[in-house]
């Protein structure tokens, strides 16, 4: 994903572009299926708030302005707003192990020993992030699952850089005295 190219994208995609729509999607359609999975843990589910995502990115595109903000971040800001709306009406919020939003990662190992090695670094880091507060683990996941910069999970989380940062630093501390202990 070029980055650099998303504001001549978006604005291909805005005329209408089928190709440029085409390509948005396939920048950000894994990363987001795998950020809906690691807070849903349904594939189905994951599948179907991604595609509502595309959906309502579609609907807003037309006013979509670009702010200096990364294109990422605003996709973003729908997804977590999606999100807040499924766990609204479910009433309920399920938290599932990482290991199954790695899973989709095709280019990831085939080896059975590799898979259930791979598995079980998985589960012994979901318990780590179950100690994290809730700020400091959607943090850590946007930032390293879901593979976003300092400042696209700041412009998601509407916080400042500065605080972004600093929960970042305290989940990882948080992170890795979690890990040394088990």
């Amino acid at each position: 994903m070029s980055e650099a190219s998303h504001p001549e994208l978006v604005a291909r995609a805005q005329r209408g572009d089928p190709q440029a729509l085409g390509a948005l999607y396939d920048d950000h359609h894994q990363a987001l299926f795998r950020y809906f999975w690691s807070k849903v843990g349904s594939r189905e589910l994951a599948e179907d708030l991604t595609a509502d995502v595309f959906m309502r990115m579609l609907t807003a595109l037309p006013r979509y302005h670009d702010t200096g903000a990364p294109f990422r971040a605003w996709l973003y800001g729908i997804a977590r707003h999606r999100l807040v709306d499924h766990y609204r009406k479910q009433g309920q919020r399920d938290f599932v192990g990482l290991e199954h939003a790695e899973i989709v990662d095709e280019s990831g190992p085939n080896d059975p020993l590799m898979l259930t090695e791979h598995r079980l670094s998985m589960e012994h880091l979901q318990q780590a992030l179950t100690r994290l507060s809730e700020p400091q683990r959607e943090v850590v996941t946007l930032r390293f699952l879901s593979g976003l910069s300092l400042h696209e999970v700041a412009q998601v989380l509407n916080k400042s850089e500065q605080a972004v940062k600093a929960l970042q630093h305290r989940g990882l501390a948080a992170l890795r005295l979690a890990l040394a202990r088990e």
